[in-house]
Order: C-alpha cells, then structure tokens, then sequence
C-alpha cells in the first residue's frame, strides 16, 4: 500500500476523532472545519516521521491536540489549503435535537476549562485510561488522575448553575 493511500485510510478511520477535537477547541461551525484541515495537514507534514512507535490513533490524538492548541495561541489565523484526492471527511451526521442540546451545553462547559484540561476531558470521554492521556499529552499517570477528579468537579458546579 502506498504512503499517501495509508495516510488517507488513517484519516478515514479517524475522521470522528478529528472532528471531536475541533469541537473541543472551537466555538462554530468555520472555525471547526479550519481546524479540521489544519490537522488534516499537519498530520500529513509529520506523516512521514510516524514509525508505528505508538498506536496510530495516540500519535493523531497527540498531534490533533498539538494543532489545536497552537492554533489558539497564535494571534493571527493562517489558513492553509491541501489538496487530498480521494479524501472525504463526513464530520457530523443527523442527531436528534434533544441529545444535540446536551451536547451543546458539555462542549460549552468543556470550553470554559484550561487548554491542558480541554484536552484531557477529551481523552477520558474518548475512553483513554489514565496511561494512554498521560502519555499523549505528556504528563504523569498520577496527575491526570488528580487532574481529572479536578475537572469533574468544576463541571460539576458548571452545569448545576443552570
């Protein structure tokens, strides 16, 4: 198999991933779809240095996170246009109103939370265990732990003061 067909097979299989992290970072739909072929780009450039050292979907969560967040630090946006033939991203498919409003309302309250802590919430929704998000974001097993019971409870407090 070729390379460029590998890359856009990771891509496909993890189009739902890419798209939760944008909405993690992001507040509507533009800036969703900008951050969606940010990563979808800088996941290409690094392409080539993934070695298979680690799950290929710790390694596009690492990056993914790594985009999103340099993007917020940066003070101006840059966009940048890729040409991927044979590569199409469904992001979002039909959700009932009611679920869609909670869903809403988690990505609000996630939204008001660190950067470092966005992206751990993130993890722990996604199903990582305490190894897998300290290993992706770069800190010990014990704090994301710490981290974790710490962000449950500031959610907490932000969804009961609805």
């Amino acid at each position: 198999m070729k390379r460029e067909d590998e890359f856009i097979q990771l891509i496909q299989q993890n189009q739902g991933l890419i798209f939760k992290i944008a909405t993690i970072y992001t507040r509507d739909r533009e800036e969703q779809e900008d951050l969606c072929q940010e990563i979808v780009y800088q996941t290409w450039k690094s392409f080539e240095q993934f070695r298979n050292a680690s799950k290929p979907s710790t390694w596009l969560y690492r990056v993914g996170m790594n985009t999103a967040i340099t993007n917020l630090n940066r003070s101006k946006k840059q966009v940048t246009a890729v040409p991927m033939d044979g590569l199409e991203l469904n992001l979002m498919d039909e959700v009932d109103s009611q679920k869609e409003e909670q869903i809403k309302l988690m990505y609000s309250e996630i939204r008001k939370l660190g950067l470092l802590d966005r992206g751990i919430v993130f993890l722990y929704l996604e199903g990582k265990n305490h190894e897998e998000i300290a290993e992706i974001v770069g800190i010990s097993v014990s704090n994301v732990g710490t981290r974790i019971s710490r962000i449950k409870e500031k959610l907490r407090k932000g969804v009961q003061t609805y």
